[in-house]
């Protein structure tokens, strides 16, 4: 009987802790060790004290569950643990911004090697060169864009004679 109960015990401690503690390792413990202490009580108390035990398991599960996620985000404590603000920026390829700004000329901040700093219309990207390094102050052309860069081209007037 200490046995089970232990694990009980256990069990809902370590379950209790996985709010605090992310990745879900201490709450498959802990629920391992619940299940073991059922298995435990049909061992030593068949069919009868095993049903007993997981309906008591099943009662400590749910009443931790419900402190943890309706009663301590309302205490000072849990306001702190508990994100309740999101973030609604996002991280995403230009998109149409993008689409606006292919064939547009651009101007080399940085040298591109083959990525680098440009202006277009006053505004600074992050850009690759197709054609290789390209020195700063160099005139250049948007052809397309993927992730999070605009690709570019030197335009005729800049690449040398052939």
């Amino acid at each position: 009987m200490t046995l089970i109960i232990l694990f009980f015990a256990l069990g809902i401690l370590l379950l209790a802790v996985e709010v605090i503690v992310p990745g879900a390792i201490l709450g498959s413990i802990g629920g391992l060790l619940m299940f073991g202490g059922c298995v435990k009580a049909f061992m030593e108390y068949g069919t009868g004290g095993g049903i007993i035990a997981v309906a008591v398991a099943s009662a400590l599960a749910g009443l931790a569950f419900y402190l943890e996620f309706r009663v301590l985000p309302r205490t000072r404590i849990g306001r702190r643990a508990f994100l309740t603000s999101e973030i609604t920026g996002v991280s995403a390829a230009f998109g149409a911004e993008a689409r606006a700004l292919i064939g547009k000329s651009a101007e080399a901040l940085t040298m591109l090697s083959p990525t680098g700093y440009i202006r277009v219309d006053g505004q600074r990207y992050e850009a690759y060169c197709q054609s290789g390094q390209v020195p700063a102050g160099a005139m250049l052309e948007v052809i397309g864009a993927d992730n999070f860069r605009l690709i570019v081209s030197q335009t005729q007037t800049n690449q040398p004679a052939i």
